[in-house]
């Protein structure tokens, strides 16, 4: 089973509250549940954690034609939800953004969950037009780029990362769309 996390809040007298079930709207997650065979964030944790950015997904989300779901998939994916999430090669924030890329879409924080997920969410748009919206194409031109994609014939790269990539994004699009048609 996994660990839900651990949250806690500083009361208006300074004493610090910790708990696995936040039952006071005051808790912030401090330590995110953990998978026991991985380490890595619960999947059930990350849809939770996402669940705070939703008002922003939706609304990137409606400005450039997308659903919702694909949005909150690539950040699940992407960065564990981490706002201050920096990639090793140095992809900034909830979507990811290469500095170029936040540059071209006039992210002045790449930090900033507003500017990062309308500007991700844009170069989705973006590749969603220039793939006929197969999502297999767009996902692997999101983690690899357009020139590695196009570059073999409009195929996904066979890039070790980028083919476990598309998969697991798919699994948690999936996974969310089919929540949202049973609640």
């Amino acid at each position: 089973m996994a660990d839900g996390g651990i949250y806690s809040f500083t009361d208006e007298h300074g004493t610090v509250h910790y708990s696995n079930v936040p039952d006071d709207s005051r808790y912030r997650l401090l330590i995110a549940g953990t998978s026991p065979s991985t380490g890595a964030p619960d999947m059930k944790v990350l849809l939770q954690r996402s669940q705070a950015y939703m008002p922003i997904i939706k609304h990137a989300a409606q400005a450039n034609r997308l659903d919702p779901a694909l949005v909150r998939a690539v950040i699940v994916a992407e960065s564990a939800c981490d706002p201050e999430a920096i990639s090793k090669r140095g992809a900034r924030g909830l979507m990811q953004l290469m500095p170029e890329t936040a540059r071209q879409y006039g992210v002045r924080n790449a930090f900033d969950p507003e500017q990062n997920i309308h500007a991700g969410s844009r170069y989705l748009r973006e590749l969603s037009d220039r793939y006929q919206n197969d999502l297999q194409l767009v996902l692997a031109a999101y983690n690899a780029g357009p020139a590695a994609v196009d570059s073999r014939g409009r195929h996904v790269p066979q890039f070790r990362e980028t083919l476990d990539y598309v998969p697991k994004v798919l699994r948690i699009y999936r996974r969310l769309v089919e929540m949202t048609s049973v609640g």
